[in-house]
């Protein structure tokens, strides 16, 4: 029997501002990576997604990002290892202290965007996370693109690393997501990114663009809270999971 993570980015609301359907998404989940006001979100939304995801039993991580409200986070930022470091401790601590004050605790870090996909390549920048949470909590979980440098880094480190796939994104042969620039970077089609899913956690294979096989170790999938079909589609990945007999992890303590 397989067993296996499903995370989603959520949290990312805003103000007057609603983005994507959370309290729908965590009846399905088993992580949620929440933002911690940099390129998204902010203290109410922290508040109250933390209070939604202790209603539906699910564990709760910080989703730290550049500071880029305006871009969503997803634009690379030329900051030194140290700026990194203190804008990661930032937003962990943030997350901390809400989840201190519901009378619950942090689980895992997944850094957001371009954040996440320039530590996928970038070494140095890695460290600098994996410093950032190894002073902090050692005992949280790090999640990093599978195969990536982050995930070396964390390793390196000493933490509990989770390699994170995606079900709904293309991959290049070298391991790393397609770039959202690109029109063939997201699979819209629900039947094909749930296959894909699958054969990432049975098989560790998943086709990369050029219509060959790549390695790839399934940890963690993740499901985007804020694309039009979320619910839909977690609800069939759900499904999906229970019919080829894998279940959902309840503890990275346990493997």
């Amino acid at each position: 029997m397989f067993v296996v993570d499903l995370n989603s980015d959520l949290g990312e609301s805003y103000g007057a501002y609603t983005l994507g359907n959370d309290k729908e998404v965590l009846k399905y989940i088993s992580s949620a990576n929440i933002a911690c006001g940099y390129h998204a979100g902010d203290h109410n939304v922290m508040f109250e997604t933390v209070r939604l995801a202790q209603k539906y039993g699910v564990k709760i991580g910080a989703h730290p990002g550049f500071p880029d409200l305006a871009g969503f986070g997803r634009r690379e930022m030329n900051l030194s290892p140290r700026e990194i470091y203190n804008l990661v401790i930032y937003q962990i601590g943030a997350l901390q202290a809400v989840t201190k004050a519901s009378g619950t605790t942090l689980s895992h870090v997944k850094p957001h965007g371009a954040l996440y996909n320039m530590t996928a390549k970038n070494r140095e920048m890695a460290d600098a996370i994996t410093q950032a949470i190894v002073d902090l909590d050692s005992n949280l979980v790090l999640f990093g693109l599978a195969g990536s440098e982050l995930v070396k880094a964390g390793s390196h480190k000493g933490l509990l690393v989770a390699e994170e796939v995606f079900a709904d994104r293309t991959y290049q042969t070298d391991g790393t997501l397609t770039s959202r620039t690109e029109k063939n970077a997201i699979i819209h089609d629900t039947g094909q990114a749930i296959q894909r899913a699958i054969r990432m956690i049975n098989e560790g294979k998943v086709e990369a663009v050029n219509g060959t096989n790549i390695d790839i170790q399934a940890d963690t999938i993740c499901v985007h809270g804020d694309e039009t079909k979320a619910v839909e589609f977690v609800k069939e990945l759900r499904k999906a999971l229970e019919q080829g007999n894998i279940t959902l992890r309840k503890s990275w303590r346990e493997r």
